[in-house]
């Protein structure tokens, strides 16, 4: 049977988002999808899992910002729609959250414009996110946020599938500096400090998907925050903080994680001061 795409979408190429919709159980993805994503997981097993806790850990920081009086959020790199969206959990919380989700695939925004598009709290933007300059000026993330502000931005596990020679540190500084004093960046990406001849193959296998996998060390993905200040008992100023396993995600908390295989992921909020 011939899996119908949308046309322009070629299913028979592997899709990164597709693939993370696929870990997670969700339907709306290909066969090469999930050839792809079964060979990533005959290497890294974990992956289902650790993709669901993310997902899950996700809510708990959209919960977490809320506490803090955030009702804005730029998720960057949103990726397929979802159980327990961003703007699900934040509109539990605060009555007046409000939601872009930014992604550069079309099958994604298609599927986020007919799924959570609410034009008074909710917006779906088809957009580069290495273009801050671009994002930021977008007409639908002006009319539903207000950088001058605080605003939550969430870079969820995306920025692994960035290469070095995209400049990733470039960009996300563009989003903090025009981030207002008291905004808070959320970011989860996957670590290679250690087991190498894991993460090595799991970059083999995302050569033949629509994006380069790109795992760093602790310190990296540590400098993507700038000098905003870690949400303890995240990375310490100096260097990597407690080493947290799995098991700590149930805590309801926003932490730095530290997966039991050794820092196969991080994850940790910081704000702006």
């Amino acid at each position: 049977m011939t899996e119908q795409a949308p046309q322009g979408v070629d299913p028979h190429i592997p899709n990164a988002a597709r693939m993370y919709d696929y870990f997670l159980g969700g339907k709306d993805n290909f066969q090469a999808d999930r050839d792809l994503a079964e060979l990533v997981l005959s290497a890294v097993p974990e992956t289902r899992d650790g993709t669901r806790e993310n997902r899950a850990l996700m809510g708990r920081f959209v919960r977490y910002l809320c506490e803090q009086g955030i009702t804005q959020f730029l998720d960057l790199g949103s990726g397929l729609p979802a159980q327990e969206n961003v703007h699900e959990v934040a509109l539990r919380h605060t009555h007046n959250a409000r939601v872009v989700y930014v992604d550069n695939d079309p099958v994604v925004a298609t599927h986020g414009r007919a799924l959570l598009a609410d034009p008074d709290r909710v917006a779906m933007v088809l957009g580069d996110v290495r273009r801050p300059k671009e994002i930021l000026a977008n007409p639908e993330v002006r009319a539903l946020l207000d950088f001058e502000r605080p605003v939550a931005v969430l870079m969820m596990f995306i920025l692994h599938l960035i290469p070095d020679e995209d400049d990733p540190n470039a960009f996300v500084a563009g989003y903090r500096e025009a981030m207002a004093p008291g905004s808070y960046l959320a970011i989860s990406h996957v670590g290679s400090d250690s087991h190498s001849e894991l993460t090595d193959r799991v970059v083999e296998f995302y050569q033949r998907a629509n994006m380069p996998f790109r795992p760093r060390p602790g310190k990296e993905i540590a400098a993507f925050f700038g000098d905003f200040e870690f949400i303890p008992p995240g990375y310490l100023a100096n260097g990597i903080g407690p080493e947290l396993g799995w098991p700590y995600l149930d805590r309801d908390v926003p932490i730095f994680l530290d997966a039991d295989m050794s820092r196969m992921g991080y994850a940790g909020i910081a704000r702006k001061l």
